[in-house]
């Protein structure tokens, strides 16, 4: 795949940073994001989980209740990001799919390692469930990234540990494998937005203590042995993103358990390339596809909006 070429529908691909998150970053860009957070005009209301967790909270436009529901989880490599910044996607699949859309402000390594947040991601997913105006039958989790990631492992947690059964977990190149940082086969003339370094320094903020050593499914859901009894997943990647191979594999893996599966792979597309250039055709599709998955799963028996183009 080194030899393939970028996507001819992402014009900027060759002017991006292979990885912008270093430890030296992160202190800027979060500054930075806080200050976003500040200006969203979204429309979303914050309500507090608990001491520690809070989400950003979207409601269907129509006002329906109970309605089913999202579970969002931000990306950000476990060490940047505020849900705050997933205002405008969050916003618009409540209002396409008329559903309770709730994007969870979890707490971040390297200040708070596994499992804190995704122990918080199951305190959101919990309280979610059990508000009045959710259908607690007919809820999905999804991601993007690290969130991605803490999507898979929020969907093993359910599986063992709880009685909320989401109906899909949705899983935008997300961030399972921290065996990946140990490649050294990985060609980086193609990658963007993350590399191997950003990588490294992701997982080892993540998994604190635990880097290297016995790391569990739940940090990590690719190294999970059974996978059978998930919710049904999709799955999108780009072949220029450093998940692709994990990515590819989990569903694999998820197909050959029982768990049915979509995996969309997109020729030429970075990480995050969705996010960097959302007005983009290819990045248009990509966004088309999950809110077909999610209405599906959602809005199956037709009371819902369809998701439009």
């Amino acid at each position: 795949m080194a030899d393939q070429p970028f996507h001819p529908d992402l014009r900027f691909a060759r002017l991006l940073p292979r990885g912008p998150i270093r430890p030296r970053s992160v202190p800027l860009i979060r500054a930075l994001l806080r200050l976003q957070a500040r200006f969203s005009r979204e429309g979303a209301t914050i309500e507090q989980v608990d001491d520690d967790v809070a989400v950003r909270l979207s409601l269907p436009p129509s006002g329906r209740s109970p309605a089913p529901a999202l579970l969002w989880i931000h990306g950000g490599g476990m060490v940047i990001g505020t849900a705050a910044m997933d205002d405008r996607l969050c916003r618009r699949i409540s209002d396409e799919l008329d559903v309770v859309v709730a994007s969870v402000e979890y707490r971040l390594a390297p200040e708070h390692p596994f499992p804190t947040p995704l122990d918080d991601c199951a305190a959101a997913l919990t309280w979610l469930a059990g508000r009045p105006n959710v259908d607690r039958t007919r809820i999905a989790i999804g991601g993007m990234s690290a969130g991605g990631g803490l999507a898979a492992g929020l969907s093993l947690w359910a599986r063992d540990r709880s009685d909320v059964r989401p109906v899909l977990q949705m899983l935008v190149y997300p961030m399972i494998d921290d065996r990946t940082t140990r490649r050294t086969d990985v060609d980086g003339r193609k990658l963007r937005m993350w590399d191997a370094s950003s990588n490294r320094y992701g997982w080892q903020s993540y998994l604190g203590d635990a880097a290297g050593g016995d790391v569990s499914p739940l940090a990590a859901p690719a190294r999970a042995s059974d996978l059978a009894g998930l919710p049904p997943a999709w799955i999108g990647v780009g072949t220029h993103d450093l998940f692709h191979d994990e990515d590819v594999r989990y569903a694999e893996r998820l197909e050959a358990a029982g768990v049915p599966c979509v995996l969309h792979v997109v020729p030429g597309a970075y990480h995050g390339f969705d996010a960097v250039e959302s007005s983009a055709p290819v990045s248009r599709d990509f966004l088309r596809r999950q809110l077909g998955a999610l209405d599906q799963a959602l809005n199956g028996d037709g009371s819902g909006r369809r998701a439009s183009g």
